[in-house]
């Protein structure tokens, strides 16, 4: 099975937390900041994360990689080694 490709666009918009939350930048920060009230100006600035049912299409569709793996217990995998 070949590889899946990263949307570039999304891999630019979006990063993904080591928890597995998406997180992504403030939109209507870009020109017009004047007509805009302080506040939301404010609130803009910092990063947001999304609802998880956005991350979840995010994550499916644009960013293959971007899922967070399965965690083996090493212990179990050890034990039944031996």
């Amino acid at each position: 099975m070949p590889k899946m490709k990263t949307k570039k666009a999304a891999s630019k918009r979006f990063k993904v937390s080591k928890s597995g939350k998406v997180k992504a930048g403030s939109a209507f920060t870009s020109h017009m900041m004047m007509n805009k009230p302080k506040s939301m100006k404010r609130k803009a600035r910092r990063t947001g994360v999304l609802s998880p049912q956005d991350a979840r299409i995010i994550l499916r569709n644009f960013l293959p990689y971007g899922r967070k793996k399965k965690k083996t217990d090493s212990r179990k995998t050890k034990v039944e080694a031996n």
